[in-house]
């Protein structure tokens, strides 16, 4: 039995699966924000809970924010601040009393997907999480690809690719810099641009109460700054996505998260990236995620491969 923790800032997710990925059982908690010592209990309680129930003793892979540093071993670049600077790889095997793998949750997401999700059977995967953030992870061969530095995939922080005049040097990112991709594909920025065009257009309109999903169903309706807005997001979309094609090669990307709903991205994206990909043809696949929120806890319980 192999039991998979999502460790995310609002709430704890634990799965059990068997070999062949049946989901034996499924959990989740509420996050003890802002403490970590709070926090490491509530997973060591849900892991206890689940092998209880289940009646067996699995092996236990956690999908996180950041990432592990190779550097310090503590916790880098997470979202849930309360756990950085921790030593979390040190402090979870010693109070489960076994190993534990861990991986950041868009790894995660993009190895569940590898492994029996949308993408089996593809030697070359690029999961991309969009949503609140706009994250990514890199499998191949079925194997989370993590890189030097722990931080492979992480295209969110690269700057969008041949930025318009408009579009330099770009909004500030939490990073710190400017024009990050995050900063443009987000559902706060879709939620921004579609505000700005709004002002552009002396339009009055509280747009600041309607979400990325609001947007793309006024543009599915017809709504013309809706639209536009959208249409600029599909644009910046495929010139980021087309420089992970010409980086990697994947064959098939995988998009997951609240974003990735907008059924339209899967026909416009691909249908703009040719012009940034240095190909004369791009059989590259993107596709929505088979198993949706779930697929972070489950690739967590895939690291045990």
């Amino acid at each position: 039995m192999r039991i998979g923790i999502d460790l995310g800032g609002t709430k704890i997710e634990g799965i059990a699966i068997d070999d062949d990925g049946g989901v034996r059982l499924r959990r989740r908690v509420l996050s003890p924000r802002d403490s970590y010592v709070n926090t490491l209990s509530a997973v060591v309680d849900l892991v206890r809970d689940i092998e209880r129930e289940v009646g067996a003793r699995g092996t236990v892979g956690v999908g996180m924010p950041g990432a592990i540093s190779s550097a310090t071993g503590l916790v880098k670049n997470a979202n849930s601040t309360w756990l950085i600077g921790r030593p979390l790889a040190d402090d979870l095997p010693r109070l489960l009393d076994r190993p534990v793998r861990f991986a950041n949750d868009a790894n995660c997401f993009a190895l569940s997907e590898a492994i029996d999700g949308a993408a089996a059977g593809a030697d070359v995967v690029f999961g991309v999480i969009i949503g609140t953030g706009t994250g990514g992870g890199v499998v191949v061969n079925r194997r989370v690809v993590e890189g030097a530095n722990a931080i492979a995939g992480e295209w969110g922080h690269n700057p969008l690719p041949a930025p318009r005049d408009c579009e330099w040097p770009g909004p500030p990112c939490y990073c710190g810099r400017t024009g990050c991709i995050e900063t443009f594909l987000s559902g706060p920025a879709l939620v921004r641009d579609y505000g700005e065009e709004l002002g552009r257009r002396a339009v009055p309109d509280p747009y600041e109460l309607k979400t990325a999903r609001d947007i793309a169903t006024d543009a599915y309706a017809g709504e013309p700054i809706a639209l536009a807005a959208l249409a600029r997001y599909e644009e910046r979309m495929a010139r980021a996505l087309g420089s992970v094609i010409n980086l990697l090669d994947p064959h098939v990307i995988v998009l997951g998260g609240g974003l990735s709903n907008i059924d339209r991205l899967y026909d416009s994206v691909p249908k703009l990236w040719s012009p940034y990909v240095f190909s004369d043809t791009v059989s590259t696949r993107l596709l929505r995620a088979a198993h949706g929120d779930s697929s972070g806890v489950r690739g967590a319980a895939w690291l045990w491969g």
